[in-house]
């Protein structure tokens, strides 16, 4: 496995290892003992995926205390990280990030980032694991084009859900 730093601090780029023969490929997607060895010292209670089709944009959300592995299990999507912690000189700071199932990159996302994504093949299947249980009260969001972040994404009308056309979190 292959750990890169990023420019947003706590934010790393993960490259499992890929085995691949004449019969396909082989992906460890997580091995605590590894992960742990290289410093990701992160107790994961919960996977989530979700399943959307080409122009979906979903997020950005986040809370204060969650830890997330980000990977893609199918297609390709084009991921975005933001310091959300207002108390952070680096608030609003943002790196994007493309994962497919041909690359199979992980992105490590620290508490206080939201992270949001746009599906740029047919369908994708998101995967995340969580160190905390879902919790709505303490989850944040912020519109897709939110002024204060300028993020760069390669869409002007994606399919949102009303928490994302609003930004806000929409029960």
């Amino acid at each position: 496995m292959e750990i890169k730093t990023t420019k947003l601090e706590g934010v790393l780029l993960i490259k499992p290892y890929v085995f691949e023969d004449h019969r396909g490929e082989y992906v460890e997607t997580y091995n605590e003992q590894l992960y742990r060895e290289a410093g990701i010292d992160v107790d994961f209670v919960q996977d989530d995926i979700s399943v959307s089709t080409q122009g979906v944009l979903r997020g950005i959300h986040g809370d204060g205390k969650t830890w997330k592995l980000v990977s893609c299990l199918l297609g390709r999507f084009y991921l975005v990280v933001v310091n959300c912690d207002t108390a952070s000189p680096d608030f609003g700071k943002w790196q994007s990030f493309t994962l497919s199932d041909r690359n199979r990159m992980q992105v490590l996302i620290p508490p206080k980032h939201g992270n949001g994504h746009l599906v740029l093949s047919e369908t994708s299947i998101f995967h995340y694991k969580q160190n905390t249980y879902y919790d709505p009260e303490g989850q944040f969001t912020y519109k897709w084009n939110e002024p204060r972040f300028n993020i760069w994404w390669p869409v002007r009308d994606p399919i949102l859900s009303m928490r994302d056309e609003r930004g806000e979190f929409v029960r």
